[in-house]
């Protein structure tokens, strides 16, 4: 069954969305995003995706007050990412907290460390995100595109140790226009090894059954949620 994982996306301590990862269309949803993370845990939700777009766009973590008071609540596996570049971000990222770290940028710039990192924690506390457009990887909080093609990007990952990956369709999130389903597909076909979890533009419960029908692992939803699309009573059926 597939596993529901809200996303807590963090600016300025703050909860908020953006809409195709532009930071100039942003909406604040909550000011406290540890309030929100109660509110998740308390409907029987068990991982957040939580992500620094501070750090994200600026190259290092700057939200890990936030989240250690995210991941003092028991009951919650924490999930955290966003600007996590070097041993020193990662080893704070683990220290605030969070049970697995997401990357994504270094393991285009610095595979050699990426590499170091799965020798060090372990694969299945790497949790590797390859954000697309166009088919295509981009990194640095999705504002640089790259040569990379999405499944030989993640297969190269896979064979390096990663268990789990999270795709997100760059220009399908935040907008509630259903989920990148054909490269979801696609992806399952190539690794159904991959914890696959599918990211972006995910706008009803028909969306949340259509990623379990082709085998995601997990889903992560945002903008939904927050603007009562989907609701926590309505995932009920895969909570728990």
């Amino acid at each position: 069954m597939i596993e529901i994982i809200p996303a807590i996306d963090i600016i300025g301590g703050k909860c908020v969305r953006l809409s195709e990862g532009d930071f100039a269309r942003k909406t604040v949803y909550d000011d406290d995003p540890a309030s929100v993370a109660r509110r998740f845990a308390d409907a029987g939700i068990r991982r957040l995706h939580v992500v620094d777009l501070d750090g994200a766009k600026t190259g290092s973590p700057k939200n890990l007050t936030v989240l250690e008071r995210i991941a003092a609540i028991n009951e919650l596996t924490v999930d955290f990412g966003g600007g996590i570049k070097n041993d020193r971000d990662i080893a704070a990222a683990f220290d605030a907290g969070a049970a697995i770290v997401s990357v994504g940028s270094v393991a285009v710039k610095d595979p050699a460390t990426l590499e170091r990192w799965i020798g060090k924690y372990g694969g299945e506390r790497i949790f590797l995100g390859a954000d697309a457009r166009d088919g295509m990887i981009a990194v640095n909080g999705w504002q640089t595109a790259t040569e990379y093609v999405v499944v030989p990007f993640l297969q190269r990952w896979v064979d390096a140790g990663i268990k789990s990956a999270f795709v997100t369709d760059i220009s399908k999130d935040g907008m509630l226009a259903g989920p990148a389903v054909e490269l979801y597909k696609d992806v399952v076909a190539a690794m159904p090894q991959l914890a696959l979890v599918a990211s972006g533009g995910v706008s009803s419960m028909d969306d949340i059954r259509e990623l379990d029908r082709i085998g995601c692992a997990g889903v992560i939803i945002g903008k939904a949620i927050y603007e009562g699309r989907v609701t926590v009573e309505e995932i009920s059926e895969y909570v728990g």
